[in-house]
């Protein structure tokens, strides 16, 4: 892969080992297709989603792209009343990325981050790398010097 990411950036300036994968933005792929597209497990690629709790706080979670976020199980993981998905027309100047190359690394400002536990259960997650059409794959405990972020069962 010619092109760095700021994503692939930040890891590669903190030491931290990842693989990078591309793949065609131009055929709309979900996560799931992303995942086939890789030859990756479903469960082992991660989508990021931003939302907004009812404190009007923001936060990241991290889910497999085969799942949904279960906003009740995401709410009570932060301690909020309530949460709901942000708009996306207000994902870019939030967080410095577009709808589809969202990564929980590199956003313009850091929120609250929670990882599904599921990710545990795998030595990498794939999750993009901040752009549409490509992504990486991180040790979980790699990931930790990069980003806070809990794990929690939010799906």
């Amino acid at each position: 892969m010619s092109e760095k990411t700021n994503v692939m950036r930040i890891l590669s300036q903190k030491k931290i080992n990842y693989k990078s994968y591309s793949y065609d933005p131009n055929q709309g792929l979900s996560g799931n297709d992303v995942a086939k597209s890789l030859n990756q497990n479903e469960n082992q690629v991660f989508k990021t989603l931003v939302t907004v709790g009812k404190s009007k706080e923001h936060y990241v979670f991290v889910i497999p792209v085969n799942k949904e976020l279960n906003l009740k199980k995401a709410a009570k993981s932060v301690s909020e009343k309530s949460i709901s998905m942000i708009k996306e027309k207000e994902l870019l100047p939030l967080t410095g990325y577009i709808h589809g190359g969202c990564s929980p690394i590199g956003m313009k400002k850091f929120f609250t981050t929670v990882i599904n536990e599921t990710a545990k259960d795998f030595e990498t997650i794939i999750f993009s790398a901040g752009k549409v059409g490509y992504q990486v794959e991180v040790n979980i405990e790699d990931l930790k010097k990069v980003i806070k972020f809990k794990l929690d069962d939010i799906v």
